[in-house]
Formats: C-alpha cells, sequence, structure tokens
C-alpha cells in the first residue's frame, strides 16, 4: 500500500477545484461579515446621561458589568441578546420589560394610550450622540435605571439558593450596579432604531409589545426564502443523484469479505496506551452524565435535589459550565484516541517516541481538563478576582474554560497533529495531497486551528463582537470541522475494513465538504441574527444554513443503500464480523444527524422562530439531541471500534455493547421526546401567547405541567447513565486490563481488517 512512486489523485480533480471554490467563497463572505459586525455594532457609549446632564453610568461600567457577567458564569444562567442558559432569564429581555413598565407607569400607566405612545417613543428613539460619544436617556429612563439598580442588587445578593445560584452570588454593591449598566445597554440596543433603519440593533429581538419590538420584514421574508432554498435544494440533489449514480457503491457486493479475529491483529505501542485515553473518556462522559442530570433538576425542583438544597455546593451555573466543558472533553478525547489509534494503520508505520508522546498528551489533557474545571469553581465561588478570565471561569457559554487552559488545550491539540503527522509522513511521500491520507492530515489539523479563534472572544470587547467570534467555535469548530474529520475517520475505517474502495470513499469525502462547507461556512450566521449585527447577517445566515439540511438528507437516504450493502458483504463473510455494534453506533450517527442536526437545527434556525424561541428549550433540545446524538454517538462508536482489538475474544462482551447502545440512544430519544421538545413546543406557544419575558421567567418554568415533564425526563435519564454509560464504562476497563497483552508492532500492515476476494 505504500508505492514507491507517489500515486496519482484518486478522483477527478474537479472535485478538489469545486472543494477549493466552494471554501474560498465561503470564507471570503465571512471575512466580509466579519467587517460588517465590528462596523455595524452598537456603539458603547463613553458616558449615558439623563436630561440634566448627570451622568448614570459609564462605558467603564458596561464593559466592567459584561466583565462581572461573565467571571460569575452568569451566561451559563441566563443569556444576554438570548445566547447562555436557560434557567435564568435572559437580561436584556427582563431590563427591557422592568424599565418599560417602569417608564410607562410615570406617563400615565397600562390604561393610557399616551402612556403607551410616550413609552414607545422614548425607547425607539436613538439619543446616541456620536460627535460626543454620550447616549442621553429620558427623565423616565433614568428613573428606572436608578430603581433597577436596587432591583439587580437584590436579586443577585440573594441570601437563599431560591433563584438557582449560589446565595449571595454577587454581593458587592459596585459590581452589581454595573452589572445592571450592561443590562441597560443591552436593552437600550434592543429597542432603539438603528440609524437609518425602521428596526433595532438587534433586528427588534427580543418581542416587548410594550416597545413596539415586533417581527421584522427581514426575519419573515428571510425565512420563507429559507424554506425554499431547502426544498428546492433538496430537489435538485436528489433529481442529480436519481440521474446520476457516480458515487460508486455497487461493484464490492460482488466480493467476498473475510475479517480478520481482532486477536491477530497486531497493535502498536501507542496504540495500546489508546485505552487508557478511552477508559478516560467513558469516567469523563459518567461524570458529564451526573452534573446534566443535576442542572436539569433545577428545572423540576429548584431548591430540592432529593431532600438536598444543591444550590449550596453545586449552584445551576457551575453544573451547567461542567456538564458543557465536560461535553467537549470527553468526546475530544475519543476523537484523540482515534486518530493515534488509525494514524498508523494508515500509515504503515509508528515512530518509536510515539508510545511516549501518547502518555505524555494523556498527562497533559488531565491537566487541562481538571485544572479548568478546578478553575472554573474558583471562579463561580468568587475566588479569583485578579486574572480571572486566564485561570478561572472566562463566561463564554461552550468557552467557559480560563484563557490559560484554553491555550493549553490548543497547543496539546497542534501537539496532536504533530503525532499524527510522525506516523503519516512515510505515506505521505507517496500520496497525491488530494487522497485521503493527507485529508486525514489537513483535516485533523484544521481542529486546533478554528479552536484557535476562540482566543478572539475576550471578555472585555464588544459583546456582539466576542458572540460572533465565540461561534466560530461553537459553530464552525463542531458543526463543520469536528463533521469533516469524523466523515474522514469513518471512511478511513469502512476503508481498513474492506467495506468500501478507497476511491469511493474519496469520492464521499468530497461530497460531504462540499455539501457541509456550502451552507456550514456562511450558515455560521443563523446563530447571530440577534447578537447586534446587522441585518444582511440574517438573510444570509438564514438562507445558507438552511442549505446545512440538504446533506444530512441525502446522506441518510444513501445510508439505507449503504447498509444493504453491509448486510450483503457480512452475508459472504467467511468470518463473523467482530464490529457489529461499533458500526450500529455509526449508524445512529446518520439518524441523529437528520432528526437533531438537521430537523431540529433547521425548526429553530428559521428567523422567524429563532425570534420567539432563542434561549429556551427547543435549543436544549436540539443541542442534545445533535451534540449527544453525533459526536456523542461517533465517540462511543470509534471507542469501541478500537477497543475490541485490545480485548480477547473470550472477554469481550456483546451483551455489553448491545446494553449500552440501546440505553444510550432510548435513552437521550426519551430525553427529547418525553421532555426537551414537548417543554420547547409549551414555551415556544407562551413566547408567542403571552410575551418573550412570560416564557423565560422562573414561575413558568417551575410550573405544574413543566415540573411534571421534567420529573418525566427521569426514567430516561436512569437508562441512560446506568445502562448506556456504564457498561461503556466496564469495555473501556476491559481495554485497559488487557492492553498491555498480545503481539506489538511499530509496521502494521496498512489494510489489516479485512480480505477482500474477487468472485
Amino acid at each position: 500500500m505504500a508505492p514507491s512512486q507517489k500515486r496519482d489523485l484518486l478522483v477527478s480533480k474537479v472535485w478538489l477545484q469545486a472543494v477549493a471554490v466552494v471554501m474560498l467563497f465561503g470564507f471570503f463572505v465571512l471575512g466580509l461579515l466579519a467587517y460588517d459586525t465590528y462596523a455595524g455594532e452598537a456603539p458603547i457609549p463613553a458616558r449615558v446621561v439623563d436630561g440634566n446632564a448627570h451622568t448614570l453610568f459609564t462605558r467603564d461600567d458596561i464593559l466592567g458589568g459584561q466583565q462581572v457577567f461573565l467571571r460569575n458564569g452568569l451566561m451559563e444562567y441566563g443569556s444576554v441578546f438570548g445566547h447562555g442558559a436557560y434557567l435564568g432569564p435572559d437580561f436584556t429581555a427582563d431590563y427591557l420589560r422592568r424599565a418599560a413598565l417602569s417608564v410607562l407607569e410615570t406617563h400615565g400607566g397600562q390604561h393610557s394610550d399616551s402612556a403607551h405612545r410616550l413609552t414607545t417613543d422614548e425607547f425607539k428613539t436613538n439619543r446616541y450622540d456620536a460627535s460626543r460619544d454620550t447616549l442621553v436617556f429620558t427623565a423616565a429612563q433614568a428613573s428606572a435605571y436608578n430603581q433597577l439598580t436596587g432591583y439587580y442588587h437584590s436579586f443577585f445578593n440573594e441570601p437563599s439558593a431560591q433563584t438557582g445560584l449560589r446565595p449571595g452570588a454577587v454581593s458587592d454593591r459596585r459590581d452589581t450596579d454595573q452589572l445592571t449598566a450592561f443590562f441597560a445597554w443591552s436593552a437600550w440596543a434592543a429597542s432603539a432604531l438603528r440609524p437609518g433603519k425602521d428596526y433595532s440593533y438587534t433586528n427588534n429581538w427580543p418581542p416587548e409589545p410594550l416597545v413596539a419590538n415586533r417581527v421584522t420584514a427581514n426575519t419573515v421574508v428571510w425565512s420563507v426564502l429559507s424554506l425554499i432554498a431547502l426544498l428546492g435544494g433538496i430537489g435538485l440533489l436528489f433529481a442529480a443523484f436519481g440521474r446520476w449514480n457516480f458515487l460508486g457503491w455497487h461493484g464490492r457486493e460482488r466480493k467476498t469479505l473475510t475479517f480478520r479475529e481482532p486477536g491477530s491483529v497486531p497493535l502498536t505501542p501507542a496504540q495500546r496506551v489508546c485505552a487508557w485515553f478511552f477508559f478516560v473518556m467513558a469516567a469523563l462522559f459518567l461524570l458529564q452524565t451526573l452534573v446534566g442530570a443535576a442542572s436539569q433538576h433545577y428545572r423540576a425542583e429548584i431548591s430540592n435535589f432529593f431532600g438536598i438544597d444543591l444550590a449550596q455546593i453545586l449552584p445551576y451555573n457551575l453544573a451547567r459550565t461542567w456538564h458543557l466543558q465536560l461535553a467537549i472533553f470527553w468526546v475530544a478525547t475519543s476523537f484523540l484516541a482515534a486518530g493515534i489509534f488509525l494514524a498508523p494503520m494508515i500509515g504503515g508505520r509508528e515512530p518509536k517516541s510515539q508510545k511516549w508522546m501518547a502518555i505524555g498528551l494523556l498527562g497533559a489533557l488531565a491537566v487541562v481538563v481538571f485544572g479548568s474545571l478546578a478553575g472554573e469553581y474558583a471562579g463561580v465561588y468568587g475566588w479569583i478576582r485578579n486574572g480571572w478570565s486566564w485561570f478561572g471561569d472566562q463566561g463564554f457559554e461552550y468557552l467557559d474554560l480560563g484563557r490559560f487552559w484554553q491555550i493549553l488545550l490548543t497547543l496539546g491539540l497542534c501537539f496532536w497533529v504533530f503525532m499524527l503527522y510522525l506516523a503519516l509522513r512515510g505515506r505521505l511521500r507517496s500520496e497525491h495531497k488530494g487522497n485521503m491520507p493527507w485529508l486525514f492530515l489537513f483535516s485533523a489539523l484544521a481542529i486546533p486551528a478554528f479552536y484557535a479563534v476562540g482566543l478572539l472572544a475576550q471578555p472585555d470587547s464588544h459583546f456582539t463582537t466576542t458572540d460572533f467570534w465565540r461561534f466560530w467555535v461553537v459553530h464552525l469548530w463542531v458543526e463543520d470541522f469536528l463533521e469533516l474529520f469524523t466523515t474522514i475517520m469513518v471512511a478511513c475505517v469502512f476503508v481498513l475494513l474492506g467495506v468500501v474502495a478507497e476511491r469511493v470513499a474519496l469520492t464521499v469525502i468530497y461530497l460531504d465538504i462540499l455539501l457541509y462547507s456550502a451552507g456550514g461556512v456562511i450558515g455560521t450566521m443563523h446563530h447571530v441574527y440577534f447578537s447586534g449585527t446587522p441585518a444582511q447577517h440574517m438573510a444570509l445566515g438564514a438562507f445558507f444554513s438552511a442549505a446545512e439540511v440538504i446533506p444530512l438528507t441525502f446522506l441518510t437516504v444513501e445510508a439505507w443503500s449503504f447498509l444493504q450493502l453491509g448486510a450483503q458483504q457480512q452475508a459472504k463473510s467467511r468470518t463473523r464480523f467482530p464490529h457489529y455494534w461499533a458500526v450500529m453506533f455509526l449508524v445512529a450517527v446518520g439518524f441523529w444527524n437528520f432528526l437533531g442536526a438537521g430537523v431540529f437545527g433547521f425548526l429553530i434556525n428559521l428567523p422567524v422562530v429563532s425570534y420567539y424561541e432563542i434561549g429556551t428549550a427547543l435549543t436544549a433540545n436540539h443541542g442534545h439531541a445533535a451534540m449527544m446524538g453525533v459526536y456523542g454517538m461517533l465517540a462511543v462508536g470509534l471507542a469501541l471500534f478500537c477497543i475490541r482489538y485490545m480485548i480477547p475474544e473470550e472477554r469481550w462482551s456483546d451483551r455489553a455493547a448491545k446494553i449500552s447502545f440501546w440505553s444510550l440512544n432510548l435513552g437521550l430519544a426519551w430525553m427529547v421526546f418525553a421532555t426537551l421538545f414537548p417543554l420547547g413546543l409549551m414555551q415556544l406557544y407562551e413566547s408567542v401567547n403571552s410575551g418573550y419575558f412570560e416564557a423565560r421567567t422562573l414561575k413558568y418554568l417551575t410550573n405544574g405541567v413543566n415540573a411534571f415533564l421534567e420529573w418525566l425526563r427521569l426514567p430516561g435519564d436512569v437508562v441512560f447513565i446506568a445502562g448506556g454509560v456504564l457498561p461503556l464504562l466496564y469495555l473501556c476497563w476491559l481495554g485497559i486490563r488487557h492492553a498491555s497483552r498480545g503481539t506489538s508492532t511499530e509496521e502494521p500492515e496498512t489494510v489489516l481488517f479485512a480480505e477482500v476476494s474477487e468472485p
């Protein structure tokens, strides 16, 4: 498999050229949108004054309040501009409603038409003077601000844990005053008209009738056009593939596969170290599910966790911070190990130092994981005041870990890519840069590269621009480049298994890159419809994110053809297929990709739906079904595939793998369909019918019906953890028990798992 001469590109160069054009176009547009983000963000005035030129608060107060918000992990409790956690209120909407009620009362109250008109005028009129860098509040707005400084001080200094935060979460009066200034600025940006436009800086979000914040024409029109793009794109794609069957699945179905026994496959020293990676992965997975169950219980009983006042020791914002960070950590651990495991099989050799580098990488990963979790704990409890953004809780959802740990993780990912290069370099010399070995390396390199973009989101920068860069990580890193690395790893596995020819796998890889990138790159903007970005972000984000569903639909349909082909091949094989449950997890990835990322994702990405539901349970529904359903199931499938070669046949337990598979999938389905999806629909109805403010209140979230649905989730969580995670942990434990035994080699064969015979 390592010829003396360099192999030509196995597919047409047109594929390579098409990918280059799509990528260049996508990132060129993103570059323009980045410029527009900075140019069109709502100004942060040097001073906010009342009508008598008395200073209410300053730019330093606004940015200081933003840092208090992040430092205390409040983005993992509530949200600003709709982004954050779902237990606490959205503080933009919360301040806007409370301030509007105060202004309305000043002008005559609810029953006065003139009071409603005056209230609307005061909030919609943009009184920012760019020449003096000063924003003027009316007397009524200034009075509302002064009242709300007292309200938010009482809220965050609450001596009990009845809000889900730790008692006295933010007790310093200066801190709560700065928080109020930050919320007031965000509410001003959400209501004041953007210069030259008839809508606010946030495209009239949140919906608030007291200030005439209503859905805009852009929101409705681009929702319709995104639906047209979806239906038209799916129709064109199926028409093309109905006319030309150029994927080439057929051909291998006439051949006979002989699957090799796992015990006969020699492993390299570094591959055996991967057993420890997978055990750590399973342990982190267990911890993540436990803190996730704890955070979810807050919505059923906010101050009573089976007789324990949990917020005293594990407040909601800390539990949710750990839940999200551990999800990234355990999935990434599996991906790192799978890359190390597959690289020598693709490259044909392993450097002698690879084992020790793998051990070092695992140690570094442990330092980052437990160091960042400890920093987040210290940050939420206010133990780190100086250097909090570096070593404490940086506070951005999905990027909560301190910047020091973020940099260490990025460097660790770069070191991992270097390890892969060392294992692959012999093979790379003999391959065209468009063939699978190079694509494997390039896709791995994109992982640290796009995670590093998160460093551009800085706690002392404008909130709109920090959200823009944060979503490069949340979307581009997770939903695009991890997706592409996933596709390439799975393709490599199927080629090594002999199920698919290399040329066919390469064709599928290029098709995936084209389809995912065509919608996924520019589609990143669907996250920032209402974060203070100009309306063109909504237009492009809605239109291109609709295209993201097209490859998911197509690949789900193609999966049936692939599974039928696999069944025919297995029936002809003279030996038992050893990876049935690993492949079943890959099948589950396809199902949840379509449902969680496709259907549930498209539902909330429609601007007109997002306008009312952002920051509600429908967002959590999409997040759980997509993150766990796609990356979680894939991480487990890769783990089972690799440790199958470490555990002797007589010690391997198909029963444990089977129980884990069905428990994880049924538990996730229960979580989604019994709780999150119905909760999300009811919250969306409440938002449209009664108001977004009402739908985000603790009173609504913990009412009888919602509490019942939260309790209804408990059986699914038990099945998921006890039946899904624990058997996986057991199998990974078997892996480390037996990984040191068996035949070792530093020069494995490239094709190890199957022999293909001609008919």
